[in-house]
């Protein structure tokens, strides 16, 4: 039998999905993609923004420096809310450390990717240092998108390598290449090349190490390294996902590989973006969306109570059933339910005040926590976040019980446009310096107008405090 010949080969899935990414066009986006991308995008910025008030930035941007900084406004990209100007690829990884460091930026839950992360930290350095327009900016968010979830949608068993980091790498760099105009070979081998020194595990969410969020900067600066490498003619190895040694084989215990392409160019997942209300790990979000309605509903209060228990699938259990602990810091306290559940309930919010040292040493709050249990319910999928069931019991044995199917945030409750401001708002007055009223007003309706923005560069003013405000176009 003779071989097939190449012109007519079937294109691997893998190469399907390239192929989707690079001929995804501004203008051929159906409105709700558009906008959904224009969400998340706001979203993103502003959680980096706020991002700029954790006290470790200060290590990654001296790490950042030490690479070089840039001699001249055209030649690199700005760290956000700060400004300093790096080169693209150390302003992504300050950014996109940034964007994940308090675990307030938006998921796809199916995927189990935080797409935003990596992602629109990379592009917008691109965008910025190549003078790119806001529709290319959109298009090349929505490709990248595409690419991370699906791929990290295809695993059927629980997450051991770090999605969102890894993942993001490989979406990151198709979606520069979009936005960059690269061939299908070029590509190809940008995406290969990521994948080659992709890194992150989930040993640093068990032991909430602040690694967590630097898995995701320096897969920012890697994406951005491999195009630069590919652009230089530097080859990548191009079967990174279905090869025997590529993504599915090393990094997931069993995939269905199928899903690469169900629906590819139709069912956008940008669309299947949830935002995180809370600045927690998605999976305590439901015990807080559970416990505001309870407690609405029944106006019961915390020294009533004699235990709360959550009976989740084993990925949350997983992530957040934790202990919380005398001694735990803030990248700790983010991923156990217990505390979260605790905070919410003596303050009727969880804020990002709530993870600063005082709050983590409060004994009563330790102590309501130590109430509060995670228990694995019968859902069999290992990468599911909901269904959740929360049953508070009360000292004088009433029980009051909330099923939920889907969290707060999901695109099937999603946050409404005044929820989505108010979280904007307390992002950008959240940061290291709070950004002024106008400031936040301006940037909302620049984000907002995006697709009208004739290059990138003039929102960068937008995003950086102390800037004379002025109307971008």
């Amino acid at each position: 039998m003779t071989k097939q010949s190449t012109s007519n080969k079937k294109s691997s899935a893998t190469e399907q999905l390239v192929k989707q990414a690079l001929i995804t066009r501004f203008n051929d986006l159906p409105s709700e993609v558009i906008e959904r991308a224009k969400v998340f995008i706001s979203d993103s910025v502003s959680v980096g923004i706020s991002g700029s008030r954790m006290p470790l930035v200060a290590a990654v941007k001296n790490l950042a420096m030490s690479h070089g900084q840039v001699a001249s406004p055209n030649s690199g990209a700005t760290i956000w809310h700060s400004g300093e100007l790096m080169a693209p690829a150390c302003a992504a990884m300050v950014n996109g450390f940034q964007i994940h460091n308090q675990e307030w930026d938006c998921v796809h839950e199916k995927a189990v990717v935080h797409p935003m992360a990596v992602i629109l930290s990379a592009l917008v350095a691109v965008a910025e240092h190549n003078n790119l327009s806001g529709k290319q900016l959109i298009q090349g968010v929505v490709a990248a998108v595409e690419v991370a979830t699906r791929i990290g949608a295809c695993a059927t068993s629980p997450i051991k390598f770090f999605r969102p980091a890894i993942c993001g790498a490989i979406g990151a760099t198709a979606g520069i290449a979009n936005m960059l105009g690269l061939s299908f070979t070029q590509t190809l081998d940008a995406m290969g090349i990521a994948y080659s020194h992709s890194s992150g595990t989930m040993q640093a969410h068990v032991e909430g190490s602040p690694m967590l969020p630097m898995q995701v900067a320096f897969n920012a600066r890697n994406a951005i390294n491999a195009i630069e490498l590919a652009q230089s003619g530097f080859s990548g190895p191009h079967n990174f996902l279905e090869g025997p040694f590529g993504y599915f084989q090393l990094m997931e215990d069993s995939v269905d590989i199928s899903r690469l392409t169900q629906g590819l160019g139709t069912d956008w997942q940008i669309c299947q973006v949830a935002h995180k209300p809370f600045p927690t790990g998605r999976a305590a979000h439901g015990t807080v969306d559970a416990l505001s309605e309870l407690t609405a509903k029944h106006k019961f209060r915390a020294d009533v109570i004699s235990s709360i228990n959550v009976s989740a699938p084993e990925l949350i259990c997983r992530l957040v059933a934790r202990r919380p602990t005398t001694t735990m810091d803030a990248n700790y306290a983010k991923l156990c339910n217990a505390y979260i559940a605790a905070t919410y309930l003596l303050t009727g919010k969880v804020s990002v005040e709530d993870f600063e040292t005082k709050a983590l040493r409060d004994p009563e709050r330790l102590a309501l926590a130590e109430k509060v249990t995670t228990s694995q319910s019968n859902c069999t999928d290992p990468n599911a976040l909901a269904p959740q069931t929360i049953t508070v019991k009360l000292i004088n044995g009433d029980e009051h019980t909330l099923h939920l199917e889907n969290i707060l945030g999901h695109p099937l409750r999603p946050l409404s446009i005044e929820q989505q401001l108010q979280k904007f708002t307390l992002c950008c007055k959240s940061a290291s310096t709070p950004f002024s009223d106008q400031q936040i007003t301006t940037l909302h309706r620049a984000l907002s107008q995006l697709e009208n923005l004739n290059s990138v560069q003039n929102l960068i003013p937008l995003m950086v405090q102390n800037t004379k405000i002025k109307e971008v176009s």
